[in-house]
C-alpha cells in the first residue's frame, strides 16, 4: 500500500545536526561519521541538494542543533552519548562546534528558516518543534541529517506518533558504522518513506511527495 500524495503546501524539511562537531573533519563527535570518512563529501552533498529543494520551493526548513552551556551544567549524563559529550567538551553553545557547517547553515534573515536546539535525543523532546510545526501547518516532515540511528531516528518515531507523514532523506544521513545506518533506514520503513534525493526530486515533479 502506498503512502498517501502529500501537498508541498504542508511540507518541511527538518535538518538535523548539520553542525561542524558532527560533519566536519575536525570535529569530535564521531557517531555520524568519522574522522577520514569516504562518504562525507556525499552526505553533505545530499544535504545541500536538500536544503536548495526546500528553498526553491518554498517550504519553511527548520534546523535542529545540539548545543550546551560551558561547563555542561545542563547535561543529564544518564547514557553513554552525553558522557562523551561532556569527557569531549563538545557542543559548547558559541563554539565553532556547536556552528552549523558554513554551506549547510540557514539563511540570514530567511523568514522561511528556523533553529531549535535540543539537550536530548530526539528533536522534539523539551523543544518547541511541535508548536513551531503546528503554527506552521506542516503534515509531511522530509529529514536528513546526523546520525541516522540517534537523532534521525528517534525524531522520526516521534514525528511519527505525532501524527506527521515522514521522509526520511537516506543519503543525506550517515551513521559512522555503515550497517547500523543501512539497519536504521530499514528500521524507519516502518514509519515513514526512506527516499534518496534523486527520487525526491522524481517525486516531485510528479506530485507524488509523501508517497
Amino acid at each position: 500500500m502506498n503512502a498517501p500524495t502529500v501537498a508541498l503546501r504542508d511540507t518541511a524539511v527538518l535538518a538535523l545536526h548539520l553542525q561542524n562537531e558532527v560533519l566536519h573533519a575536525q570535529g569530535r563527535i564521531r557517531v555520524g561519521l568519522g574522522e577520514h570518512d569516504p562518504r562525507r563529501d556525499a552526505v553533505m552533498s545530499s544535504a545541500r541538494r536538500l536544503l536548495a529543494w526546500a528553498r526553491v520551493h518554498d517550504l519553511p526548513i527548520v534546523f535542529v542543533r545540539i548545543a550546551f552551556r560551558p561547563g555542561h551544567v545542563d547535561v543529564i549524563q544518564n547514557c553513554r552519548v552525553f558522557r562523551e559529550v561532556v569527557r569531549l567538551d563538545a557542543m559548547v553553545e558559541g563554539s565553532w562546534g556547536a556552528e552549523f557547517v558554513d554551506t549547510l547553515a540557514p539563511l540570514p534573515g530567511s523568514e522561511r528558516e528556523f533553529v531549535v536546539t535540543h539537550q536530548r535525543i530526539s528533536a522534539f523532546h523539551g523543544t518547541g518543534l511541535r508548536d513551531l510545526l503546528t503554527a506552521l501547518r506542516i503534515r509531511h516532515l522530509v529529514v536528513a541529517g546526523v546520525s541516522t540511528h540517534s537523532v534521525v531516528a528517534t525524531s522520526v518515531a516521534a514525528a511519527a506518533d505525532a501524527g506527521y507523514e515522514v521522509t526520511v532523506i537516506g543519503d543525506a544521513c550517515a551513521s559512522a558504522d555503515p550497517a547500523m545506518h543501512e539497519a536504521a533506514l530499514r528500521s524507519m520503513q516502518l514509519v515513514a518513506e526512506v527516499r534518496g534525493m534523486r527520487e525526491l526530486d522524481a517525486d516531485t515533479a510528479q506530485g507524488d511527495i509523501g508517497g
